[in-house]
């Protein structure tokens, strides 16, 4: 009894947070990888872009609210989503016209792009900052759990109870859905295939008729969907601060580079691999311990290795691990 009772602490609050959060993860870290692969540079202004997405959706959320149009048990969000990927690619596509598209006429190196990159972070965190301002924003609403901790000890008998959050199960549900079309697009359609050809070699995808501003512009449509959708995900299961969201690029970049930069499976498996190890590391494990061990060897204090407040220095020391040994990440950087 004591043993499932540990391992019911042990899945809420580390499997089911770090799946959801390696879910989050992912999603983000593949709009980093596409970037790379077909526009062949580091966005540094992706983590914006997130914060850019999410706060037009909590703004059509609220708008939605204040109209009594709801989702029933679902979060307005959802229903929000779709205008928020909109103004969000209409975003990406004026800015790649106005900064992005005449350093590549130019054939400006990758460093170059980097550096153009954050200065679209800074004005797009400035923006964002403007409009819906700097401090925490909650927009969630319906039901707040699928499971809650009280009816699961009731079901169970145990002592300690799972409680899984609405947000968590939609998105991992989520998470699914996009990488299933996404890789569905990438392998099985026209412009798909040409993205994936331009992004193996440009010269020769030229000289096969592919026209490569439309496969930047469908690459920035589908980046801004994925980092919208990412950023609204994390803001539901947490909330929406712009600032943390400037944050989020640290582990996002991690999951991206571990897994292997340029590799949409690797950006998967870096993701949860960045989440699980921040969420482990991060835990107090006074609760499992207490469970497992004999009362006689009971840990007295929280058996954390880092606090909470350090958890982007997991991925930034995972970061600096792998660049130094496996720069190529798991997947060797393999291309979309």
């Amino acid at each position: 009894m004591e043993l499932l009772n540990a391992l019911v602490a042990f899945t809420n609050f580390v499997g089911v947070p770090a799946i959801a959060y390696g879910s989050q993860l992912a999603i983000g870290a593949l709009g980093v990888t596409l970037v790379y692969s077909v526009l062949r540079f580091s966005n540094f202004a992706h983590g914006d872009t997130m914060a850019f997405g999410t706060m037009v959706t909590i703004l059509v959320t609220w708008l939605f609210q204040g109209a009594g149009i709801s989702f029933g048990p679902l979060p307005t969000a959802l229903l929000a989503l779709p205008f928020g990927i909109a103004v969000t690619m209409g975003l990406v596509l004026f800015t790649d016209r106005t900064v992005y598209r005449f350093y590549r006429e130019q054939k400006a190196k990758p460093v170059v792009f980097v550096m153009v990159s954050l200065g679209v972070m800074f004005m797009m965190n400035g923006l964002v900052r403007f409009i819906i301002g700097p401090g925490d924003q909650r927009f969630a609403d319906g039901e707040r759990f699928i499971i809650s901790a009280r009816d699961f000890k009731k079901m169970t008998g145990l002592d300690e109870g799972l409680a899984i959050k609405t947000s968590q199960g939609i998105t991992v549900v989520t998470a699914i859905i996009v990488v299933a079309l996404l890789f569905w697009f990438l392998n099985k359609t026209r412009t798909g295939k040409s993205m994936r050809a331009y992004s193996d070699n440009e010269d020769l995808a030229l000289l096969s008729g592919i026209n490569p501003e439309r496969v930047v512009m469908y690459t920035w449509l589908i980046v801004a969907t994925l980092a919208t959708i990412a950023g609204v995900l994390y803001g539901l299961d947490k909330s929406f601060k712009p600032f943390t969201y400037f944050q989020l690029l640290l582990p996002i970049f991690a999951s991206a580079i571990v897994g292997g930069l340029g590799s949409p499976i690797g950006a998967i498996a870096g993701g949860f691999i960045i989440a699980f190890s921040e969420v482990t590391i991060t835990y107090a494990w006074k609760k499992v311990a207490t469970y497992v061990l004999p009362e006689t060897m009971a840990p007295d204090g929280l058996v954390q290795l880092l606090s909470t407040d350090y958890k982007f220095a997991v991925s930034f020391a995972i970061l600096i691990i792998v660049l130094l040994f496996k720069p190529t990440g798991i997947f060797k950087g393999k291309s979309v």
